[in-house]
């Protein structure tokens, strides 16, 4: 088992003891016709990572927040969204990074793979060179940021796996369950959430 597999394993495996109702929310694995379908789509493979990633989970049923800051996106989502952005982006001149911008707003090789609450992305860098393969934050306002960006998919996914296991944080957000046993990630130190309690996310010591 590959070392994101196994990530996503650790993640199945937490959830099922700990919060049940967010594991539902998890699709099947989505299936090669339908990454193959995707990539025609797009007019170029997927990221193996993301690949890998799909044929664990095929996003989720509903949005959640399972990952600190972005709900894992469908085969058809991610497909949506590129083509959203590439719609967007082509009417307002965005492909192209203006002066105050390092990034432009978007650009055709990047992939989005999860959501986020307020509306952006978040997409793997497809583009060759040293950034290739890293994930950043794009679609909403302003250029593409990849500031302080993941180098891969896998090293989310392990750290996500490894602080519902182990306990600590990811990039300074904590695991917590809140009232309705949904899991949630907030600051160190966090007791309520929408002025109901939050509790530290249970440890299984097994990572």
């Amino acid at each position: 088992m590959s070392d994101l597999a196994e990530s996503w394993r650790l993640i199945d495996a937490w959830l099922a003891r700990n919060a049940p109702s967010e594991l539902a929310l998890l699709n099947p694995p989505a299936t090669p016709g339908e990454i193959q379908a995707a990539e025609r789509a797009l007019g170029a493979r997927l990221p193996a990572e993301l690949t890998e990633s799909l044929l664990c989970h095929n996003g989720m049923s509903a949005w959640t927040t399972i990952f600190p800051e972005q709900s894992p996106l469908s085969v058809s989502g991610l497909v949506q969204q590129w083509r959203t952005c590439m719609d967007i982006a082509g009417e307002n001149d965005g492909l192209t990074a203006r002066p105050w911008d390092e990034q432009p707003w978007w650009h055709p090789l990047w992939v989005p793979w999860a959501g986020s609450a307020g509306g952006s992305v978040q997409v793997i860098d497809l583009r060759p060179g040293p950034g290739e393969g890293r994930l950043g934050w794009a679609g909403h306002g302003g250029g593409g940021d990849f500031t302080d960006s993941w180098p891969d998919l896998a090293s989310l996914l392990r750290a996500v796996a490894r602080a519902l296991h182990e306990g600590g944080d990811v990039r300074g957000l904590w695991p917590y369950l809140a009232a309705d046993g949904a899991l949630w990630w907030d600051e160190q130190g966090s007791v309520e959430l929408d002025g109901r309690p939050l509790t530290i996310a249970p440890r299984s010591g097994v990572y």
